[in-house]
């Protein structure tokens, strides 16, 4: 198997996973901005997504060895890479990457990829939560504040809302600890712990501590000291069953391909649609505070394309500034006055106090 992508700036952004719940989105927001190619296992599914766009469908699949060949101006990944395959593809050939898919352990194992064969264009991982729509208002209160020392993240998931099959695959990891900053100071902690309630918008929700990559990159980009991400859901019952859960050690013995449909049942059941909407706390260094809430009401899926689609621009250069060099987290790279403003013209409330 060699995957062959080489750059051609006058090329289609390929969108890998273009035509799944989180990749559809993403396709809809970027066709008006780019000629796209749509990648994925079943191509016939993308037909009909392909032709409402403009854009070309073709059949790739990260499991199977068939090589795949392309010539792309860039290079977005929607779904999982487990194998590195797709960040490989786009280093080798030179091409702008962004991922917004990978846990901190796999985003970790990205930045180590990237260090044994340096990339010649820009490597974006944007995994933070909402296609690293929290880092990048996190990285904006923080420029408002002159300085963070600390940042709180506060998710209300919303189980009304579309889904894909992997939006809860962060279930295979609450079994697993994980390493934080909190006061200036690194230590391993359980996932769901932590447990309390925090006002998300208008609602009380009840957050437990969850393993995202935002936790690894702000204290090293911004330099908290502390930084926080908590997860509720929209029905609080949902987030004490899983902490009745973790109690009887669930996630620790029910790790693994026997128990993941176990684990992922517990809340994949996806409705119709909902919104999405996340608190996020940034002390400055000389305590002053802002609190920004972030509210979709196009749901989570949309407000993740959304991050994915900032993050083509980035890469590209086409959001004011330069185009970043080497592998860089999505708070390394906003023009912080035009984040806000950007979110809000694609119709996602920002309210900050």
């Amino acid at each position: 198997m060699d995957d062959d992508i080489q750059l051609d700036v006058t090329g289609p952004v390929l969108v890998v996973g273009g035509y799944g719940t989180v990749g559809g989105e993403l396709t809809r927001l970027a066709a008006s901005s780019w000629p796209l190619l749509l990648t994925g296992r079943t191509p016939e599914r993308g037909r009909v997504l392909a032709d409402e766009v403009g854009a070309s469908v073709r059949r790739w699949d990260l499991s199977d060895q068939e090589p795949f060949t392309a010539s792309v101006r860039a290079v977005i990944s929607t779904v999982n890479d487990p194998d590195d395959r797709v960040l490989l593809a786009a280093i080798r050939g030179g091409v702008p990457y962004v991922d917004i898919t990978r846990w901190t352990a796999r985003l970790q194992r990205a930045t180590a990829v990237a260090a044994v064969e340096p990339p010649r264009a820009p490597v974006l991982l944007s995994s933070s939560w909402m296609g690293g729509v929290t880092a990048l208002v996190a990285a904006a209160l923080s420029a408002e504040l002159g300085g963070a020392a600390g940042v709180e993240i506060a998710v209300r998931y919303d189980l009304e809302d579309r889904a894909g099959a992997d939006s809860v695959e962060f279930m295979d990891r609450l079994g697993l600890d994980y390493e934080v900053t909190e006061d200036g100071r690194r230590r391993t902690i359980m996932p769901l712990t932590g447990a309390g309630y925090v006002m998300i918008g208008e609602h009380r929700t009840k957050v437990a501590r969850i393993d995202t990559p935002e936790q690894f990159t702000l204290p090293l980009v911004l330099g908290v000291d502390t930084a926080v991400t908590r997860i509720g859901f929209s029905a609080n019952s949902s987030t004490s069953t899983l902490l009745a859960l973790k109690r009887t050690g669930f996630f620790r013995w029910g790790r693994g391909d026997r128990f993941e449909n176990a684990r992922r049942s517990v809340l994949y059941a996806p409705g119709e649609g909902g919104s999405a909407l996340v608190r996020i706390d940034v002390r400055g260094k000389s305590g002053e505070r802002r609190t920004g809430t972030v509210d979709d009401p196009a749901g989570q899926a949309h407000l993740t394309a959304l991050g994915g689609l900032l993050g083509l621009r980035r890469v590209l250069g086409e959001d004011g500034a330069a185009a970043p060099r080497g592998v860089v987290f999505p708070e390394m790279t906003p023009v912080p006055q035009n984040t806000l403003s950007a979110l809000a013209k694609a119709g996602v409330k920002v309210e900050v106090s």
